[in-house]
């Protein structure tokens, strides 16, 4: 059996952790090992390969896949999924869209407003009719979906929520590395917010380092998730940075910290899932509609919309013994259902691919 997976493959290790939620889920479904092709969605980060739904790619699956699966990540923006209109026609197999998410951005008026790069109605309404199944990731994704005659789209979640799955699989911790406090950030620069905002973000985090070395913090540092983290998480003097490549290795880092402070919303889900205390600090529409998707929108932090960030994160560190009943109740109102729906359409997916494969 061989499925195609089309998926975000960049700098960022949430990619790879996204990857990692979709593949047990789809393990789970099919019951027996699959050969799991992965083609990376865009080919630029790397001029050559085939990648995303093109002709070239949609010839060689129609050749020997027998499903295809694109996701999970932000494949509706960034320009990050390449696809040809024309032979999406030609497509045989079953296809799912898995986990998918369009959002929008503040502007210089802290007001949200789609991406210049987003993808175009037109290439959203052919992949979404073309698709077998359709799981938006989050509230907004669906409802816009929704909105331009995709009905069929069903909300989906993130896998990252359900990655207890994996535990056993991750590696050990040195002592060393335990109870760390992780602050997990992202350059400012990649930050879609304003230019006036970009640069309040290091104060933001050198406040945040101060209160909490205040609460008894000592092993503090800096979490990179990406690369082009590093220049920046460099320039803040009062703590270290660690940057983790390897998405087993960062969540068994994230398993084993005491607290997890992030700009970062693939390091939010996986704190969820493992039962890790964090904060979630948010700038977009994808962030914020997430965390609301999985019933955590008022533990969230607009920094955007704060009107005092440092103050933000003071109400939820006198909070976090609520993190537990918060989980179990979010677990019952909305964990549950995204997983029912998950879990329903990766198996109908598996059932179509195996009855494509038999007559294939």
């Amino acid at each position: 059996m061989n499925i195609f997976c089309i998926r975000p493959i960049g700098f960022n290790v949430g990619n790879d952790v996204i990857y990692l939620g979709l593949k047990a889920a789809l393990d789970e479904a099919f019951g027996c090992f699959v050969n799991l092709i992965t083609v990376p969605a865009t080919s630029k980060y790397e001029s050559g390969v085939r990648s995303g739904l093109t002709s070239k790619t949609i010839h060689e699956i129609n050749q020997y896949g027998d499903g295809v699966i694109v996701g999970g990540g932000n494949l509706y923006e960034n320009g990050e999924l390449d696809i040809n209109i024309d032979a999406l026609k030609s497509l045989e197999p079953p296809l799912m869209l898995f986990s998918l998410s369009r959002g929008r951005i503040y502007n210089r008026q802290d007001n949200l407003v789609n991406r210049t790069d987003v993808m175009s109605d037109k290439l959203l309404k052919a992949l979404g009719e073309r698709a077998d199944f359709s799981l938006a990731r989050d509230i907004a994704t669906h409802e816009y979906l929704q909105s331009i005659g995709l009905s069929q789209t069903m909300l989906g979640g993130c896998p990252t929520i359900f990655l207890e799955r994996i535990t056993t699989k991750l590696p050990t911790v040195a002592d060393r590395d335990r109870d760390c406090t992780l602050i997990s950030v992202r350059h400012p620069s990649l930050m879609n917010i304003s230019l006036q905002r970009q640069t309040q973000v290091h104060g933001d985090i050198a406040n945040i380092i101060a209160l909490l070395k205040e609460r008894g913090h000592e092993d503090i540092r800096l979490l990179c998730h990406d690369h082009r983290d590093i220049s920046f998480a460099a320039s803040i003097n009062e703590v270290p940075y660690v940057y983790i490549s390897d998405p087993h290795a960062y969540l068994a880092m994230l398993k084993n910290c005491r607290l997890n402070i992030t700009y970062r919303v693939h390091s939010a889900l996986p704190c969820m899932a493992l039962n890790t205390p964090f904060i979630k600090l948010s700038y977009d529409e994808r962030a914020l509609s997430l965390m609301d998707t999985v019933g955590f929108q008022d533990w969230n932090v607009d920094i955007v919309k704060s009107k005092n960030i440092l103050s933000d994160v003071k109400d939820r560190l006198d909070r976090l013994t609520e993190l537990p009943e918060r989980r179990a109740a979010a677990e019952k109102s909305h964990w549950d259902r995204i997983k029912q729906t998950q879990d329903a359409a990766m198996k109908n997916f598996a059932q179509q691919a195996r009855e494509y494969a038999s007559i294939a």
